[in-house]
C-alpha cells in the first residue's frame, strides 16, 4: 500500500467544516470525529498520484463535490492547481463557499449545476468520489477532459469490478485505464482505496 506526506495544516478547515457540518450534515455525524482519517486524508490521496505523474500545476475539476472532498483539502495542499467544485445542491455549494471565504482559498471556485451543463471549458485533471459508478462518471468526466489530461477517480476495493464494467464506455470514448494506485486510510478498521487513473489511449 503507498503512503503519503501531507503538507498542510488543517485545523482551521477541520474547525470551518465542523461548524458548517453543525447546520446541514455534510458529513454524518458519527464520521466527525474521523474526519481527518476518513474524508481529509482519502481526498489527498491525489498526493500519490500527482507526485507519480510529477504534476505541478493545471485547471482541476471536482464532479460531485459534495461536502467539498476531495476539492476543498486539494486546494488547501495545492495552491498550484486551480480548484473547481461541481455539485446541483445548493446549500452543499453554499456550505463549501462559506469554507473557501473563512480560510481565503482564492484558487478554488465553487459552481452550482449539474455537470451535463458544463460544456466551455476543458480541465487537465478531473476528479470524483463517491459519486456514481465508473462508467456513469466517466461518460461525464471524459467530454470535459483536456487532451493530455487525466481523470482520477476515487474508488473502493471493488475498484476491479467497476472497470470491467465501464470497459465499454471506456471504449466509447477511446480511453484507458493507465493506472490504479492503492493506498489505506488510517483507521483502526483495514480500509483499502485505489485511485484509478484514466486518460486517453
Amino acid at each position: 500500500m503507498d503512503k503519503f506526506e501531507i503538507k498542510s495544516d488543517f485545523t482551521d478547515y477541520s474547525k470551518a467544516f465542523l461548524e458548517e457540518n453543525a447546520k446541514i450534515n455534510l458529513i454524518s455525524k458519527n464520521d466527525e470525529a474521523v474526519l481527518f482519517e476518513k474524508h481529509i486524508y482519502d481526498s489527498l490521496a491525489i498526493n500519490l498520484f500527482l507526485k507519480k505523474y510529477k504534476i505541478k500545476k493545471g485547471e482541476l475539476l471536482d464532479i460531485g463535490c459534495g461536502g467539498g472532498f476531495p476539492s476543498i483539502p486539494i486546494a488547501i495542499e495545492h495552491q498550484e492547481l486551480n480548484v473547481t467544485g461541481l455539485d446541483s445542491i445548493k446549500k452543499k455549494i453554499n456550505a463549501n463557499i462559506n469554507i473557501k471565504n473563512t480560510l481565503g482559498l482564492d484558487n478554488l471556485s465553487l459552481i452550482c449545476d449539474r455537470v451535463e451543463n458544463l460544456k466551455n471549458k476543458k480541465f487537465d485533471i478531473i476528479t470524483s468520489r463517491a459519486v456514481a459508478d465508473l462508467g456513469k462518471i466517466s461518460e461525464y468526466a471524459l467530454p470535459l477532459l483536456k487532451k493530455n489530461g487525466y481523470f482520477i477517480a476515487y474508488k473502493s476495493q471493488k475498484a476491479k469490478d467497476e472497470i470491467e464494467k465501464a470497459l465499454p464506455v471506456l471504449k466509447h470514448f477511446k480511453a484507458e485505464v493507465k493506472d490504479i494506485i492503492n493506498y489505506r486510510l488510517p483507521l483502526e478498521e483495514i480500509y483499502d482505496r485505489n485511485l484509478i487513473v484514466i486518460s486517453w489511449i
